[in-house]
């Protein structure tokens, strides 16, 4: 089973006119639907994560910002440096989607931070500007919607529906997500609120950023057809050859009276940036494939000074991480 396109363009003409949702009581844990409705949606192979199944592990190291303590006290921005591993990802549980496909995004980016005494935290964000619902429900919702629709669905679809009463998922779906020229120059956005405490106490919410020093470099819809189905794949294990690829971790604060509780909606630009320091990267990771298989990110993988949120999605997000981890083994 391939995955279904959401015919975009179409959708968004249908939802004007669509009815109201409504809701029925699920006979399945919300992680469990969510992770049925991936299986589902992309057939995902076992031994691979039920989305963002293409991936590449790289290797380097992390030196903080010198003023990164006084907005967290966590150890790793403490410390000199610390090892990092990352993995790079396309979207969906389909191991083989080109590159290029307009459903390998958002793309993922997921570090680990290497600390003392075999601890580690982690970093999970990926390449668009505000996740697609707030809560866990509303996600197994559009997933249900995805499933329910087929191609001889009549109008409105159940996807049209949903996306009709559902604006900030409506305007995911529709966003723009140009293919960059390496995953080395995507910029890459945590959408779930962190609190963020330094060694007075004081606490501060903020959702990380992460930026490419060589710039955000995309390529036009043209250049972007014409690339072969490995291209980012291909593209990064050359550029590190080539030298090391350096991100910028930087968090978004929020303002007094900004929402922390929803990751669909991001805060205004204008909001001030911290950097914690730069992510070094210099080496594809031995033995990736066998690797990726027992790698397991995880968004609640914080540390004393990066605490949990009022945002439901970061523990729901775990969840369904976990049932992710047993469908590769």
């Amino acid at each position: 089973m391939t995955m279904r396109t959401i015919a975009f363009a179409q959708v968004i003409a249908a939802v004007v006119a669509a009815p109201p949702v409504t809701s029925q009581a699920p006979a399945k844990s919300v992680p469990q639907r969510i992770a049925d409705d991936f299986l589902k949606l992309f057939n995902a192979p076992v031994g691979y994560r039920l989305t963002h199944a293409k991936g590449i592990i790289v290797t380097g190291t992390f030196v903080p910002a010198k003023d990164a303590t006084a907005l967290s006290r966590a150890p790793h921005l403490a410390a000199p440096s610390a090892p990092v591993i990352v993995r790079f990802s396309d979207g969906t549980g389909i191991p083989t989607i080109p590159d290029n496909s307009p459903n390998a995004a958002p793309r993922g980016i997921a570090i680990r931070f290497s600390l003392a005494n075999g601890a580690y935290t982690d970093i999970v964000a990926n390449s668009h500007n505000g996740f697609v619902v707030g809560t866990g429900e509303e996600f197994a919702a559009f997933l249900d919607a995805l499933v329910a629709t087929q191609d001889t669905s009549s109008h409105p679809t159940p996807i049209e529906k949903f996306l009709g009463s559902h604006p900030h998922a409506l305007k995911f779906v529709s966003d723009t997500k140009p293919l960059p020229e390496s995953f080395a120059t995507e910029t890459w956005y945590g959408n779930n609120a962190l609190i963020f405490v330094n060694a007075k106490g004081v606490r501060q919410a903020g959702r990380y950023k992460i930026v490419p020093e060589a710039g955000s470099k995309y390529l036009d819809p043209d250049a972007a057809a014409k690339t072969p189905p490995n291209f980012l794949f291909d593209e990064l294990p050359q550029r590190l050859k080539k030298g090391p690829v350096k991100l910028k971790v930087l968090v978004q604060l929020a303002n007094p009276g900004d929402q922390t509780s929803d990751g669909s909606l991001p805060w205004p630009d204008d909001r001030k940036l911290v950097e914690l320091g730069v992510v070094t990267l210099t080496t594809v990771a031995p033995d990736n494939a066998a690797l990726q298989r027992t790698l397991a990110f995880n968004p609640i993988n914080l540390t004393d000074g990066i605490g949990l949120s009022d945002d439901p999605l970061i523990t729901l997000r775990s969840a369904v991480y976990a049932l992710s981890v047993a469908h590769r083994k």
